[in-house]
């Protein structure tokens, strides 16, 4: 599964919207550039869904296909960069993101903390929003029939809705004055992964390639469990990963207080109160290990593998039954590693 026509399309996307930058000022530039750094070093799994589901599908619109995975990968792009932003984080994979660049680049000129700090916020949300109308726009001249346009931008319009609604409901929840539910933070998770990162590029490459009504459902469905599954494992990075590997922090998740169904899960335990004293703090290496070791004896960590495991079964029968190759979806597990009950496994 190639996605060598959505990386021609995303650079050609990319080198477009510099052009335009700099005739208007090269601070402006600097900008398109930060946002092409933020697209590098991506396994590019949604516009290879877009692709491949299309193609399996008998879909005759490749160009299209390879134009709107390209789209879904300035979408991603974008909602990254706005999440950076929410959880104040500075680094992506290990080095400044847009918002680090920006402060590096206010630091230099001689700005105060402060300043720099606002700097890098505003050079962020501006360049997460560039990517979003970049995203939208690749998919109205992506060069598909009109019909097939609409029936794009109205999915487009659902998952930026629906993500949108996610990450809102993520920091709500960690406000929240009531417990949690199981229920409450699992829709958290599939509203904020689930819609854009599956079910979206699902679902268009099946509206690329015409399919009929149940199967573009169906796909949206299989999306949905396959997002949440991914999500769960992404959870469990976030706590027991290796930063090196994933580019993700093993503490922000837990200093945050995010409301994961990993710790909705364990405050069922008997070593919540242990656990609960170490969340919401700066954690050390000690710290963390230690949470790692109640969240696996608690029977926690067990519990959101199998949940993920289940989901990840749905999927897997729900993309067989609309007619698409299995092997994409193995293929996508395969693409990132966690380490989980001491072997590789995917996330």
């Amino acid at each position: 599964m190639s996605s060598t026509g959505c990386d021609e399309a995303l650079a050609r996307l990319l080198d477009q919207g510099r052009v335009r930058a700099t005739a208007i000022d090269p601070h402006h530039a600097a900008l398109w550039d930060a946002l092409a750094a933020a697209t590098e070093d991506g396994k590019r799994l949604r516009p290879r869904l877009v692709v491949a589901t299309h193609d399996s599908l008998g879909g005759c619109l490749s160009l299209a296909a390879a134009e709107v995975g390209a789209a879904v990968e300035l979408l991603h792009t974008a909602f990254v960069i706005h999440d950076d932003v929410i959880d104040d984080d500075h680094l992506r994979r290990g080095r400044p993101n847009v918002s680090g660049m920006f402060r590096e680049h206010a630091h230099r000129d001689g700005a105060g903390p402060e300043a720099t700090g606002v700097y890098g916020l505003t050079a962020a949300i501006l360049a997460g929003d560039l990517a979003l109308a970049a995203s939208l726009r690749a998919v109205a001249t992506c060069g598909a029939p009109s019909a097939v346009v609409h029936c794009l931008l109205d999915l487009f319009d659902v998952a930026l809705h629906t993500t949108a609604s996610g990450e809102l409901a993520d920091v709500r929840l960690t406000m929240a004055h009531h417990e949690v539910s199981l229920a409450e933070s699992l829709a958290m998770e599939e509203q904020k992964t689930s819609a854009y990162s599956f079910s979206l590029p699902l679902q268009a490459g099946a509206v690329l390639a015409g399919a009929a009504e149940p199967v573009v459902a169906r796909l949206g469905a299989a999306g949905r469990s396959m997002g949440l599954a991914f999500q769960l494992l992404d959870d469990l990075i976030g706590v027991f990963g290796d930063p090196a590997l994933s580019g993700k922090s093993t503490t922000s998740d837990l200093r945050a207080g995010k409301q994961t169904p990993l710790l909705v899960h364990a405050r069922t335990t008997a070593e919540w109160e242990q656990v609960r004293r170490l969340v919401g703090c700066d954690l050390d290496d000690d710290d963390l290990a230690r949470v790692r070791e109640l969240l696996t004896t608690s029977g926690s960590r067990a519990f959101v593998e199998d949940l993920a495991a289940q989901h990840l079964a749905a999927a897997r029968s729900m993309v067989e039954e609309a007619g698409v190759p299995v092997e994409l979806l193995e293929d996508l597990e395969a693409s990132t590693s966690v380490l989980v009950g001491g072997r590789e496994a995917a996330a």
